[in-house]
């Protein structure tokens, strides 16, 4: 036996006329309670390597997370908890207060559960909640979220425009509540990332490698946050009132959405298809938004009040979502060099996300 680095080096073997074997370390047997006879699980992995693990003797046992909190804790705080709390992919939860919960921290936990994929309550006492992940870990592929992601941002960006145009309040708060859509969609995407890089198995079940997890994650992010953007746009409507809008600015206002929005679709394109020149495009397109931003500013600084503030609220929104398009395309550029398309998984590159399960 040869070890270094934390690795345990193995000969190969061959017996018979076919077959190969290698002996295992004994600490690695004998921690898992193994013995002759008893079966192994391997996967093999993009990157040429073997994932093995020992094969389960009875139904898995749900791992449990006790959370504990105060009746007293913030409301947004102890939301944030349970969100970090979910994102690490516990299948059970329970949330536990020192004395009797109260029902201002019940209801917390509620609206959590309703907010989130998966959570549901499975029990409740008078100092507990115990939540439940009912979805399991691959429910959805996560390329299929992304695009979903995707469709969603697309749709309040567009939206939050025509809120604006039109000053149709109801249209921004609609808006504002579908941020809330794509958040869960991301946080889910984020548990699922979260619980691979965990457990081996459940990484086998996604059929991703982890730098596919990672770049998926980094565009989930990216997503998000132009919504949030998307979001600000609307908001800004209600500042409007009856401030009468210089109609070429809003015109270009929306024709710099209208890029910020061709500027996203290209970059997951480009990251789709590892597609180099598309990314340095949508890069390009972000640095003239930016350019062509000053002069859209200096009609704005002309105005007065409200109207100004509003104004520069949208200008400023579309061209950080233009730059986030081009945060996503440069991720795009160093994927493709880390795997281009024309290298096959035997030669151990990876295959286009565009081909991913479930696309």
């Amino acid at each position: 036996m040869r070890s270094s680095g934390g690795f345990h080096g193995r000969r190969i073997q061959k017996t018979g006329g076919s077959t190969y074997i290698i002996s295992l370390p004994k600490n690695w047997v004998t921690a898992r309670g193994l013995r002759p006879g008893d079966t192994l699980l391997f996967t093999p992995r993009a990157d040429g390597s073997l994932t093995v693990f020992a094969e389960s003797k009875g139904p898995p046992v749900a791992e449990r997370r006790v959370v504990v909190v105060g009746n007293t804790d913030d409301e947004e705080h102890l939301f944030r908890r349970l969100i970090a709390e979910y994102i690490a992919g516990y299948p059970l939860l329970e949330i536990r207060t020192s004395g009797r919960m109260s029902a201002r921290t019940r209801e917390v936990i509620r609206n959590f559960a309703q907010r989130m994929i998966g959570p549901e309550i499975l029990e409740e006492t008078a100092e507990s909640v115990v939540l439940q992940d009912v979805v399991g870990a691959n429910p959805l592929p996560i390329p299929s979220i992304i695009r979903r992601e995707h469709q969603m941002v697309r749709s309040m960006q567009a939206d939050a425009m025509a809120a604006f145009r039109s000053r149709d309040e109801s249209i921004a708060k609609d808006v504002v509540e579908r941020d809330w859509e794509v958040d869960r969609l991301h946080w889910f995407l984020e548990k699922q990332v979260t619980s691979a890089l965990r457990d081996a198995r459940i990484l086998a079940t996604l059929d991703l490698t982890l730098p596919e997890c990672s770049t998926y994650l980094l565009a989930s992010r990216v997503l998000e946050r132009i919504a949030d953007h998307a979001v600000r746009i609307a908001e800004s409507v209600a500042l409007l009132d009856r401030e009468r809008t210089p109609e070429r600015v809003v015109a270009e206002l929306e024709r710099m959405a209208d890029a910020a929005a061709a500027a996203l679709a290209d970059a997951l394109d480009s990251l789709d298809h590892r597609d180099i020149d598309k990314a340095n495009a949508v890069i390009d397109a972000a640095h003239r938004l930016a350019r062509e931003r000053d002069h859209v500013l200096r009609e704005i600084a002309s105005k007065r009040g409200r109207l100004a503030i509003c104004l520069a609220y949208v200008l400023e929104s579309l061209e950080r979502s233009a730059f986030y398009a081009s945060d996503l395309a440069e991720i795009a550029i160093n994927r493709a060099v880390e795997s281009p398309v024309g290298r096959t998984e035997a030669e151990g590159g990876e295959r286009p996300l565009a081909q991913a399960p479930g696309a």
